[in-house]
């Protein structure tokens, strides 16, 4: 049987505490997903090619149901092993269906996606106990498309943020996971902050090379939080490189 509501371990649970994913794999074919390998080690392993979760709605809706019974009011998060709004839930409309289902038991949701556009016809949705949230990355269109091929371009994320906040009211956040170019997060607080909430931000922890001093660029992504006046979160492996400035 399908387990749809799960709670989150480990550095996931920096995130949010209860989880649902929706779709086996992802089509948004970014380079730096760890999430391939980890689908691959539960039986998955072709990411590339996402298929919705076999009764994945069913199982929601009896988690649901039994989560609100034993007085569960914590949000659920969409997704972590894969994107809500890949384009194939274009097709299958999945991350709509279950945030109805989540709302029928009166548990809010945490969106987060690099899907755009694609994410605003479920705008109508959300409430304001509900949070919209975009991963931003890279803030020059070919760094974006040469890392995350297939998702929609960071002007485009941000776009739909600004439509959440300012037209729709939704409460807003944003994924600054994982930096890989310093500069190029910084430049996207600049371009954000008038209309989001929140951020949580990490450096990338695996895999992938990069020539970075952290022990620079942390506290400078932090200091431009803070010259924006912005509520954040520091990732607790990303955090250590405060503590340790000379």
């Amino acid at each position: 049987m399908t387990r749809a509501i799960y709670e989150t371990q480990g550095k996931a649970r920096e995130y949010c505490e209860l989880a649902c994913n929706l779709y086996n794999g992802c089509g948004h074919g970014c380079v730096y997903c760890y999430n391939r390998v980890l689908c691959g080690k539960w039986g998955h392993p072709d990411f590339d090619n996402p298929q919705p979760r076999d009764g994945i709605l069913e199982s929601l809706e009896r988690d649901a149901w039994r989560r609100q019974h034993g007085g569960e009011t914590r949000p659920v998060f969409l997704c972590f092993t894969c994107d809500p709004y890949q384009p194939l839930n274009t097709e299958h409309q999945l991350t709509r269906k279950a945030i109805q289902i989540l709302h029928k038991y009166e548990l809010p949701v945490m969106i987060l996606t690099k899907g755009g556009s694609r994410a605003e016809r479920d705008f109508d949705l959300l409430t304001e106990k509900d949070w919209f949230g975009v991963t931003l990355t890279f803030s020059e269109t070919f760094d974006s498309m040469k890392w995350e091929p297939r998702a929609e371009l960071p002007n485009d994320r941000i776009a739909s943020l600004r439509e959440a906040s300012h037209m729709a009211g939704i409460k807003t956040w944003v994924s600054l996971e994982p930096i890989i170019d310093p500069d190029q997060t910084i430049a996207l607080i600049g371009a954000t902050a008038a209309y989001v909430d929140h951020y949580k931000f990490g450096k990338l922890n695996h895999d992938i090379n990069l020539t970075v001093d952290w022990k620079t660029a942390i506290p400078k992504i932090k200091r431009e939080l803070d010259r924006y006046d912005c509520n954040y979160y520091i990732k607790t492996g990303t955090a250590k490189y405060l503590k340790e400035r000379p």
